[in-house]
């Protein structure tokens, strides 16, 4: 879990600066940090106290900002062992384990279960995957989204996005390298 390119810093809150250590995982890719400050300046007041979930966590990157900018909680879904391990071992050192829980397993089989609405989800699938288009539907039909919950999407930026939900309203979009980024806004109405 040693090397520069296995690290990832929290860019602010409480536990700004800290930084981590992720394993060599096929796929995982924490979000850049300059994308994380983007992301969070444009949720600036919408994080504190609210209900957070992380699929398809990898490093936990946007989770663990969400929770040292005062989330309330935070579900983190991940199926590689290693990164699970990892998670649970940065949750712990940060403090943060009492307001986290870690899933093991995978995103489409965890959204099939009971709902729980969420005020902000990441999702932020291995790129080779095309799942996005997908998990969207889930998380929208099967209820896992607080009415005006918030929802950061990535993905390779030499792809179109794909047709996601109509209550899905664009709100900010931006790319850094091979990454495209967009925060939408989920209206029930």
């Amino acid at each position: 879990m040693s090397g520069r390119r296995n690290r990832l810093r929290i860019v602010g809150g409480s536990h700004r600066g800290r930084i981590l250590h992720f394993p060599d995982v096929r796929g995982l890719r924490p979000t850049a940090d300059r994308v994380r400050e983007t992301l969070f300046n444009w949720l600036q007041g919408e994080v504190g106290g609210r209900r957070v979930l992380d699929v398809f966590a990898g490093s936990g990157a946007l989770g663990l900002e969400a929770l040292s900018r005062g989330a309330a909680e935070a579900i983190f879904v991940e199926r590689a062992r290693p990164a699970l391990q990892a998670l649970r071992e940065n949750l712990r050192l940060l403090g943060l384990d009492d307001r986290a829980r870690v899933v093991a397993g995978d995103a489409r089989r965890f959204l099939a279960g009971p709902p729980e609405p969420f005020d902000l989800v990441f999702l932020d699938p291995p790129f080779a995957d095309d799942l996005l288009g997908d998990i969207a539907r889930q998380l929208t039909e099967g209820g896992w989204l607080a009415d005006d919950a918030w929802i950061y999407i990535e993905q390779d930026s030499t792809r179109d996005w794909p047709a996601l939900p109509e209550s899905w309203q664009p709100h900010r979009e931006t790319r850094a390298g091979q990454a495209a980024c967009r925060l939408v806004r989920f209206d029930p109405a």
